[in-house]
């Protein structure tokens, strides 16, 4: 596998620690999501759905800095991204929509939504009403749920989505994890098989 940045790999319990200390409301999605959820296929970046309001932007501003974030751009070394004058604030970021960063705990996609099976943007508001919660020694996370997760890759239709889906219809199967999640309220489940390793 190629990586997809020459910066640092990723570091996801440095990522998550910082998020929450600076108090972001965020939801992770796609490879990391599915992971959380007992998928063993090894995802290189991690992605975010963030609610769009202004005081959670600047949350996240904040969370980027101390992260020393430089924007990953295609062909672009990170040593030339590091040269890069941004201006790393909640205005920038509501602008940008989607945003993708090299940053010292590795790749980082701030994404604006998910998108369902057939096309429609998904916004935070909507996903965290299905979320899940993992609770740990010392963390938290919040997941978007796999039939989100599931939705959005069976949209993008990439290739990796593609190689993935199986396994993840397959984790769609167990129990307390499958569609019925879709109709319930945010919730804190055991999730069966290998999680994260925070």
């Amino acid at each position: 596998m190629t990586p997809i940045s020459d910066g640092p790999s990723l570091d996801l319990p440095r990522l998550i620690e910082v998020l929450n200390r600076h108090e972001v409301e965020y939801l992770l999605v796609g490879g990391v999501a599915a992971t959380a959820y007992g998928a063993e296929r090894e995802t290189e970046d991690a992605d975010c759905v963030v609610r769009r309001e202004r005081v959670n932007l600047e949350r996240l501003a904040a969370a980027l800095r101390e992260l020393h974030a430089r924007l990953r751009i295609a062909r672009m070394s990170d040593d030339e991204a590091k040269q890069l004058k941004v201006q790393l604030d909640g205005v920038m970021l509501e602008n940008s929509g989607n945003s993708t960063w090299t940053t010292d705990a590795g790749p980082f996609d701030v994404l604006a939504d998910l998108k369902d099976s057939s096309g429609r943007s998904v916004p935070y508001e909507e996903l965290i009403t299905r979320s899940t919660v993992l609770r740990g020694d010392g963390f938290v996370l919040h997941v978007a749920s796999l039939d989100d997760v599931i939705a959005a890759k069976t949209f993008a239709n990439r290739e990796k989505d593609r190689e993935a889906l199986p396994e993840l219809l397959g984790l769609q199967q167990r129990p307390g994890i499958g569609e019925d999640q879709a109709t319930q309220p945010s919730s804190e489940i055991e999730i069966p098989g290998p999680t994260l390793e925070l």
